[in-house]
């Protein structure tokens, strides 16, 4: 998930690159790379879109936790759904008789990206064994402002006004939805802030170490990647996620490493029930279909203001929980919610400036 300019009317259809501004992404259906650039989308259709694909994401979160509960590890998960991404997604490429060719710096800078999203997939995934749950996907969402500031630091356009308001009303919405402070819950114990940061410190490292990684694969991607067809983006960048992940559990395994806090016993432990297989099928095929969604999009989209609108996916996981999971929804996690979407309207509506 790159910046654009916003010209007069109709400004949804075509894009102005400035001096210093990171190009816009091209794009073909059916050739890797293109001589044109794709028009970007209308800002209420990438909106949806958007709002659409972080869905997906956080049904694969649910799927993911009914497979980790009935006893998949945390390296089959990422193994295999990264597996079934390349499958699917390829097989789609020689359908349409896609060119798989690439030079060799492209395909070079596709295993960097490729390595990063892999940091990322450890890293989000150790935060959550050791943070609750939301606290790991609040402080991993802060990675459209770190993308904003990675942007604007090289020289690249600055984040629009309407993307600086919006982005701390969503992470304070994000707070409340989340309620990570325990408003209306059981009082937890007065513990101090010194020892609960001490029980924190290394999951909330992951997790900022998740959302740097993942800020800079985007940023890449739209720098290094933008004339290769979104489908094989995914299918390079994620057969680098499943080879890293099965290479590094194979060493962990080889050398007798424990899993982390939580994880079953083995690093590539299978699913024990029946519910365990159908978890780790749908997380598989639902992080298919919105991780290639995602990276369709990336070249009708402007990153930076368009990447906060991913932080929904949360939201989406809170309201899936409460229906599939059986999880409450206190009145103070309602309210964030409509923070949050109300935080998103207001960030797709109007001019960007």
């Amino acid at each position: 998930m790159a910046p654009e300019t916003r010209p007069d009317p109709p400004r949804s259809a075509r894009i102005r690159p400035n001096p210093g501004q990171i190009p816009p992404l091209s794009r073909t259906v059916l050739k890797t790379r293109s001589t044109s650039a794709t028009a970007a989308l209308p800002p209420v259709a990438a909106a949806l879109l958007l709002l659409l694909t972080a869905t997906i994401f956080a049904s694969n979160h649910i799927a993911a936790r009914l497979a980790f509960d009935h006893g998949t590890s945390v390296a089959t998960a990422v193994v295999v759904r990264s597996a079934t991404t390349v499958l699917v997604v390829l097989g789609l490429l020689l359908a349409t008789r896609t060119s798989l060719r690439l030079p060799l710096k492209t395909l070079r800078r596709a295993a960097a990206i490729g390595l990063l999203l892999s940091v990322q997939s450890y890293c989000i995934y150790a935060a959550v064994a050791r943070l609750p749950v939301a606290l790991a996907l609040l402080t991993f969402n802060l990675f459209p402002i770190l993308l904003a500031a990675i942007s604007w630091a090289v020289g690249g356009q600055r984040p629009g006004r309407r993307t600086l308001i919006a982005m701390p009303v969503i992470l304070l919405g994000l707070t409340l939805a989340l309620n990570v402070w325990g408003i209306g819950s059981a009082a937890p114990g007065g513990a101090s802030f010194a020892s609960r940061w001490a029980a924190m410190s290394a999951g909330v490292a992951f997790a900022l170490t998740a959302a740097t990684s993942f800020a800079i694969a985007l940023y890449l991607t739209s720098r290094w990647l933008g004339g290769v067809d979104g489908r094989f983006r995914a299918v390079l960048t994620m057969a680098t996620v499943g080879l890293v992940v099965l290479v590094v559990g194979s060493a962990a395994g080889a050398l007798g490493l424990a899993p982390g806090p939580g994880e079953p016993g083995s690093v590539f432990a299978l699913p024990r029930t029946p519910i365990g297989w159908l978890g780790l099928g749908l997380l598989s095929l639902l992080y298919t279909i919105a991780f290639t969604t995602l990276f369709a999009l990336l070249p009708r989209l402007s990153a930076v203001n368009s990447a906060p609108i991913l932080n929904f996916e949360p939201i989406a996981a809170l309201i899936l929980g409460s229906q599939i999971l059986g999880q409450t929804v206190l009145p103070v996690q309602v309210a964030g919610a409509v923070l949050v979407v109300g935080a998103i309207v207001f960030l797709t509506t109007g001019r960007q400036r």
